[in-house]
């Protein structure tokens, strides 16, 4: 099952700024929030982000300092290679459906946090899919996907995704 969820609001830092890939920046922040809701098993002093596939909006995430000094490093990673042994999160880029659900298939019931770019349907069965919309960034959260995994997610990550603040 999947919930659609409406933009962000300006408290989590998510609309568009006026850089040359206004998303890059903002997929950043939406997925450096998203962890800070997010508990995995075990005491992870840093995780490690594998952006699987060629993405769009991913600069930012793979050279981020911010998201370096929150404990999280990403590397481009093959989809062959993507797996819950060495990634913690795992950001799907511009691959085919099929590519996707093979990818979620090897993290299902694993302590992998999957976010897809590319899937506005979220049919991938990733647990955040993007919206990439005029001016804001926002996603849709499948529930099942979170249910069939080790991590974590606070419920609040359903209200940042509804824009309702604390």
């Amino acid at each position: 099952m999947s919930l659609a969820a409406a933009p962000a609001p300006t408290e989590v830092g998510l609309p568009l700024g006026n850089e040359a890939d206004p998303y890059s920046p903002a997929v950043a922040r939406l997925v450096r929030s998203v962890v800070e809701y997010t508990r995995w098993p075990g005491d992870r002093a840093s995780l490690r982000a594998c952006v699987v596939g060629p993405a769009d909006h991913a600069g930012d995430l793979l050279s981020g300092a911010a998201l370096r000094a929150a404990g999280i490093r990403a590397s481009e990673v093959s989809a062959e290679a993507a797996g819950p042994a060495g990634c913690e999160i795992v950001y799907l880029g511009r691959l085919s459906l099929e590519q996707q659900r093979a990818v979620t298939a090897r993290m299902r019931g694993s302590a992998v946090l999957t976010i897809a770019e590319n899937d506005p349907a979220c049919r991938s069965r990733a647990m955040f899919c993007l919206l990439f919309e005029a001016d804001a960034l926002s996603f849709r959260l499948d529930i099942d996907a979170v249910a069939n995994s080790q991590v974590r997610i606070d419920p609040r990550v359903l209200r940042l995704g509804a824009g309702v603040s604390r």
